[in-house]
This record gives structure tokens, sequence and C-alpha cells, in this order.
């Protein structure tokens, strides 16, 4: 299958081109001409010399609406899977370039498609943070397809505004709304923007990670199941149902940073709003269809713990350093109260997180597709 990637160079961009190179794909994998994604090029370039599939890389900016038009006119793909976005918290600090990202270059990319004589299937990559804030103590039930979307910050709403544009289209579609993605080389990821930002999310709130090579195998199944036109929650199996603190020790004690975390502020029980916007799911039917989840949490930590390899006995060491860093780069040093204020947080150091339009109350695109319980088999 002739496959387009966007947002190639990312995370799960560049596990997903392994992935579909791995499973015998002709893949244009595209993204932005910055020196760092040329790096990654490279490494996608000596996989695929060792897979069945072949590899053409295009540099572009899909937030030009003439590029992604010759780009889907020159490649013309059977299957796109459209991964390229500006995520928190870098979001909240360029809303413009973040809108233009997200939602624009959706609607670019999707106008092109339909032109396209290929008419490809579009797997789109969303976000449980449609949903927005979830608080654990009122909001008990798990994240379904069918839950009502209601963002309250800036990329849940993109990202509501890119699934209506797509689900408006007369393309053939798949979306997935990913929970918290992880990859053993994320511990070592010392940006100070996303140190900061998740020391700034309520230690007790719930989140359900998933691994980077199952959420390849998501997107790879999407592009060929019969069931398309649909919403999946892609998470991992239930051993990934965390809390943020616990997913956050048990990882740096996974690389050796034992007592490397400091305490995270819980959330106020009596406050819905000022939760973020993650949350346990039940991934039944994407797991169903898409069967993509091959990966444990504790599986999860042993990759962690094999890639941090010699540095292990060195971090334990510096752990106790870690821990100081960290209470005194705290975005709460000097914050009043006892509670997390992730959204205070946002607002101080990046912008306000608030949509940059208004998303009304639904249940998303999958609102007029059959329901599980009534779907014939």
């Amino acid at each position: 299958m002739k496959t387009l990637v966007t947002g190639a160079c990312g995370l799960v961009g560049s596990a997903v081109v392994r992935e579909l190179l791995d499973r015998g794909n002709s893949v244009t994998a595209t993204d932005l001409d910055v020196k760092d994604n040329h790096r990654v090029v490279a490494s996608l370039q000596v996989h695929a010399a060792t897979t069945s599939g072949s590899l053409d890389v295009r540099w572009c900016d899909l937030t030009t609406a003439s590029a992604s038009s010759q780009l889907v006119a020159t490649t013309q793909p059977e299957a796109v899977v459209h991964l390229a976005a500006l995520i928190p918290p870098f979001c909240y600090a360029r809303p413009q370039l973040a809108r233009a990202v997200n939602v624009d270059a959706t609607r670019h990319l999707v106008d092109a498609c339909v032109a396209s004589q290929a008419s490809p299937r579009f797997a789109l990559a969303s976000s449980i943070a449609v949903y927005g804030s979830r608080n654990p103590h009122s909001q008990n039930d798990l994240l379904n397809e069918s839950t009502p979307r209601r963002p309250n910050d800036l990329y849940g709403g993109h990202k509501c505004e890119a699934e209506d544009i797509l689900t408006a289209s007369a393309l053939d579609w798949v979306i997935l709304r990913l929970g918290g993605v992880i990859s053993a080389g994320q511990t070592f990821d010392l940006n100070p923007d996303l140190i900061a930002f998740a020391a700034a999310l309520p230690g007790d709130g719930r989140l359900q990670s998933v691994a980077v090579g199952d959420v390849a195998r998501a997107f790879a199944s999407a592009l060929t199941t019969d069931r398309s036109r649909e919403v999946y929650l892609v998470g991992g199996d239930p051993s990934h149902r965390l809390r943020q603190e616990e997913l956050a020790e048990r990882t740096a004690a996974a690389v050796g940073m034992v007592g490397g975390m400091p305490p995270a502020r819980p959330g106020d029980p009596a406050q819905d709003a000022e939760w973020f916007a993650t949350d346990w799911m039940d991934t039944t039917r994407a797991q169903q269809v898409l069967d993509y989840q091959r990966i444990t949490f504790d599986e999860s930590l042993a990759q962690a713990r094999a890639y941090s390899g010699r540095r292990r006995p060195l971090l334990r060491v510096l752990a106790p350093l870690a821990n100081l860093a960290l209470r005194l780069r705290s975005p709460y040093r000097g914050w009043p109260g006892k509670y997390a204020d992730p959204w205070g947080v946002v607002a101080a150091r990046w912008g306000a997180p608030g949509p940059d339009t208004p998303v009304p109350d639904s249940i998303g695109p999958d609102s007029t597709s059959v329901s599980v319980t009534d779907r014939p088999e």
C-alpha cells in the first residue's frame, strides 16, 4: 500500500513509519525540513533497507494549502496517516501556529485527498483531550467512544475541529483518540518545558498510557480494517491504568532514579475544571478491531530499563540531586494553596490555555454511527 505519513519524524510518526515498512508498505514520510528531523530520517532509511517496504522522504510545510496539494498530487497515496501536530505545552505558547498546524493543515490535507484520484483512507491522530478535564473523584467512569466531547483547552478544541473536518468529507476515515504515549527514551528527555508541564499535573490524576509500538500497530491496522468511519480509543491494556504520580515514579525507578521524583500536588476533589484532560479508557472496541495491544506497562518499564543500560548505577547515585533540582524548579514553588492548578501554571508559564473557538458539547463524529451494542456482527 502506498501510504503517506505526516509528522513522520516525531515519536509516534517514526514508529508508524517503521511499522508500515515492516509490513511491506511503500511509505512517503513527510515532515519539516529541520536539522533534528534529518537525523531521524537517516535512522528510518537504515531501517527501510532491512524491510520489504520502501521509503520516500518529502519535506513539506502542510500549513500551506498549495504544498499539501502538490504533495498528495505527486505521491497519490492510497492511505494517509496524519500525525503532524503542535502538542501541549508548546501549543499554548504559540496559539496561532498551533491553529495553523492542528486545524488548517488538516483541512488542507483533507481537501487535497478529496481531490485526489486515489481517494485514500485517512487515519487521523486525535486525543482524549477532546473530553476535557477529568476529575476522578466525580467522574469515575471509563472514557469510551460515546463520551461527550467537552474540550476545555486549545489542544482539545483543535482536535475536535480536525475530527469534524475529516468526518464532514467524502473520504473513508478512521480516528484514533490517543492516551498517554510512552517510549523507552522519554525519561531522558530533559526539555525544561516538558518537565515543568509534567510537574504541574495533579499527582492523583488518572492516566492510561500506551507504548509507542502499540500505537504504531493501531495505525497500521486502521488502514486495512473493514470497520472504518469509526472512532477508536487507543490506550494500553489495563496494566497501563495508572495515577500520574505512579507513572512518573515507576518510570524513573526503572532507569535507576529511585526516589528521584518529588511528591506531586494532588488535584482538588471539589473542582472539576482544575484537572487535566487525562483519564482511564475502555479500549475494548479498539482492541477488538485493531488488535494492537502487545506491551504491558511492566514490559514498557523493562524496555526503559534496557535503554538506560550502563547509566543506571550513575542515575541511582544522582537521584537525590535530581529530586532536589526538581523541587527547586517546581512550577508550584511559592504557589499558594495545596492543590495542583495545571491550567493556572499553563497560563502563567505559556499563555491562556482555553479553546480559541467554541466547540459545542457533542458525542463526536461517531454519534451517527451504529452503536456498539446495535452493531451487526
